[in-house]
């Protein structure tokens, strides 16, 4: 009886530790450098465009800047010398995933033919994202103070959205 006893014990310490993990704040995993880059190639490899690989000198960049919005959480570009993607979410559950997912859905905005977005809508995000002459990434997450949510910005090199260009 006493080890039926101790194996139950056990499985249940399993159990609440996976649930405990479960109910907190997401894992570095979901935010690392290989959870941007597939979620970019995903959508890269679906229009044709190369793959991007992670830059560690753009990466730097990415989290220098969103250290600097930590304080304020402030959707606001760098107007550095990248190409740039930027996300904000209230709360702290926000995951690259979330990010990438967000520009992406701007698919649906775009008009390839046209090189246009839909009216009154935007699709920026999307074709940088997509924009095949941008072959590396460089991204950061940050939770920012005060519980003013969580801020996210992805870094291109070279950057997309050239005026008159389509990007894949």
């Amino acid at each position: 009886m006493e080890s039926y006893y101790s194996s139950k014990l056990a499985w249940s310490l399993v159990l609440a530790f996976a649930m405990a993990a479960a109910n907190s704040s997401p894992c570095a995993a979901q935010n690392a450098p290989a959870d941007f880059v597939s979620l970019h190639n995903t959508a890269r490899l679906v229009v044709g465009a190369g793959p991007v690989t992670w830059d560690t000198t753009v990466a730097a960049y990415a989290q220098s800047y969103a250290n600097s919005r930590k304080a304020s959480c402030n959707l606001a570009h760098s107007n550095g010398t990248y190409g740039e993607n930027l996300f904000w979410g209230s709360g702290t559950t926000w995951t690259a995933s979330s990010a990438v997912t967000m520009w992406t859905d701007e698919k649906q905005y775009y008009n390839y033919a046209t090189n246009t977005c839909a009216l009154g809508k935007v699709c920026g995000h999307y074709t940088q994202v997509v924009w095949s002459s941008s072959t590396s990434i460089g991204c950061a997450r940050v939770v920012c103070d005060n519980n003013a949510g969580v801020f996210i910005i992805c870094n291109y090199s070279p950057r997309g959205n050239i005026g008159g260009q389509r990007p894949y």
